[in-house]
């Protein structure tokens, strides 16, 4: 994987289709080229520190740590791990909660040269965590003493806050752009979870140049929101600290938090919450679901409104537009260094207007998924439009190009779906429904952004039994909040389950609770 710098549009050339009848790239495909540093997120937040020790770097609730305080305490912490054995190539879990101890392990790791991996304690089972470590090969996890009786088991368990003495300096290890930083696992909805293993290098070209550094400066308050595990916790959290930025660390209320930082990263159905008349972020910054029109005009009202779009294998996002009022919501175009592509199921370009699925290659695209070759080489191809050797990923998300030059993202195009800002897949659910006593089978679908709904087989099956089979396999965002179970599934005249037909039986046993679905 190249460092930010090394790739980028300026160095990419179309190649051409052979026939010159045939639509090529439109402009607007390849974004800026980067001017992004060749160095690593370490690197940049050490920098920070040694400017301004005495900026406050991180705050939650009543309690808070400087650039200094932050640098030292990571330091302690890094220094056990180096003797534990951890450095470059290692992945170590950051299983805890959102806190500053979560953001001193995160430092602690990368210091070390390993990447980090986290996941929120309170809410993942401990299978999960268990199927994230092997899945990771990890032989370390930090955490807090709330959750060290939640660990994994035949792991080394380091808690985060336990006192440490300051022991002789010890500099960070060196990591290249080319360094996995984090290994973020995309729901750990699937039978193996998949962890995609981001860069320091693409986590730089992202977030050090505009629009992706949100305006961050020195002092700007950024909210950290978001749920650790979260991709977009990346962008709240270096975002913040790469530009010495205070890292705002929300309690129970988000509102609370909202009120008193410059920049928020959201999902929609979060901001949907809030008051955009008593935030006093300047930059509002949504991804992780589709953004309704409505709620992008409101908030960009009285706010700079960014929406933007992009999966985790492609560095949290790769397109992004200013939004105004009024004015079509689109999901913009690509940012520095990266680059998208729609195209027809040959992979040739569609023209102007046309629907297609977008490919997405350049700077961000990450390097795979860990432990996971097979899956790497059919989801990352090589870049048939790059004359540098590298890949472009496919996002399997269907777009068509406006004659302004920006993107219009229209559907997906599997079974994939997004809850909370959460990707899910919808079949993994209905297995862990169907490992419920007495389940045969188990269909689940959408309700909207929020919860899923499922229908299982057959009508003796308890519903609650079913939601408990699948809080105790997979995150709470994948519990179905509706269960009807019925004798028989619909089905199309081909034999196929009707999901328009669950909705609708769903529907029904909404209104009428009190009957049972045949």
């Amino acid at each position: 994987m190249r460092g930010p710098g090394q790739r980028g549009p300026a160095m990419i050339e179309p190649i051409p289709t052979e026939r010159p009848d045939e639509p090529r790239l439109p402009s607007p495909s390849f974004g800026a080229p980067s001017v992004a540093p060749s160095t690593s997120i370490t690197a940049l937040i050490q920098a920070r520190a040694a400017e301004a020790p005495d900026r406050c770097a991180v705050e939650h609730l009543t309690a808070s740590l400087t650039y200094g305080e932050l640098d030292d305490a990571s330091s302690r912490l890094a220094q056990h791990l180096r003797q534990r054995g951890i450095g470059r190539g290692d992945v170590v879990g950051v299983f805890l909660e959102r806190s500053i101890a979560m953001v001193i392990g995160v430092l602690a790791v990368l210091k070390t040269g390993a990447a980090y991996a986290p996941q929120d304690a309170r809410i993942s089972p401990r299978a999960q965590l268990g199927r994230i470590a092997e899945q990771a090969r990890m032989r370390v996890v930090l955490t807090t003493e709330r959750f060290v009786g939640t660990m994994p088991e035949g792991l080394e368990v380091i808690r985060v806050d336990e006192p440490r003495e300051a022991t002789s300096p010890a500099f960070p290890v060196a990591s290249t752009p080319s360094d996995t930083c984090a290994v973020i696992f995309t729901s750990g909805t699937t039978g193996v979870p998949n962890g995609v293993q981001v860069s320091h290098g693409n986590l730089v070209n992202l977030l050090t140049q505009a629009p992706g550094d949100l305006g961050i400066t020195a002092g700007t308050r950024v909210g950290q929101v978001l749920n650790i595990a979260f991709d977009m916790a990346m962008w709240e959290m270096f975002g913040a600290l790469v530009h010495g930025g205070t890292l705002v660390i929300r309690g129970t209320d988000i509102a609370a938090t909202a009120e008193r930082v410059d920049v928020l990263v959201a999902t929609p159905s979060i901001l949907a919450t809030l008051s955009s008349h008593r935030s006093t972020a300047h930059t509002v910054v949504v991804a992780g679901e589709r953004c309704p029109q409505a709620l992008a005009d409101e908030w960009a009202r009285g706010h700079r409104f960014l929406n933007s779009c992009g999966p985790t294998e492609i560095t949290i996002i790769n397109t992004l537009v200013e939004h105004h009022p009024g004015r079509p919501l689109t999901i913009g175009a690509p940012v520095p260094g990266t680059s998208v592509y729609v195209l027809d199921p040959d992979l040739r370009p569609v023209r102007e207007g046309e629907s297609g699925e977008m490919w997405v290659g350049g700077a961000g695209v990450t390097a795979g998924y860990i432990g996971n070759p097979h899956l790497t080489e059919e989801r990352y191809l090589p870049d048939p439009f790059a004359a540098d050797g590298s890949r472009m990923f496919r996002t399997r998300d269907v777009g068509r190009w406006t004659p302004q030059g920006e993107l219009e993202h229209l559907s997906r195009t599997d079974d994939q779906v997004k809850v909370r800002g959460f990707r899910v897949e919808l079949d993994s659910v209905s297995r862990a429904l169907e490992s419920a006593p007495g389940c045969s089978a188990a269909v689940t679908v959408r309700r909207d952004a929020r919860n899923l709904a499922a229908v299982i087989v057959p009508a003796t099956v308890d519903p609650d039994a079913a939601r408990t089979a699948v809080a105790e396999l997979l995150p709470y965002y994948c519990v179905p909040t509706e269960v009807v179970a019925v004798d028989r599934l619909p089905l199309t005249p081909r034999g196929k389950v009707d999901r328009e037909a669950v909705l609708r039986l769903l529907d029904a046993a909404a209104a009428n609770p009190t009957r049972v679905a045949a």
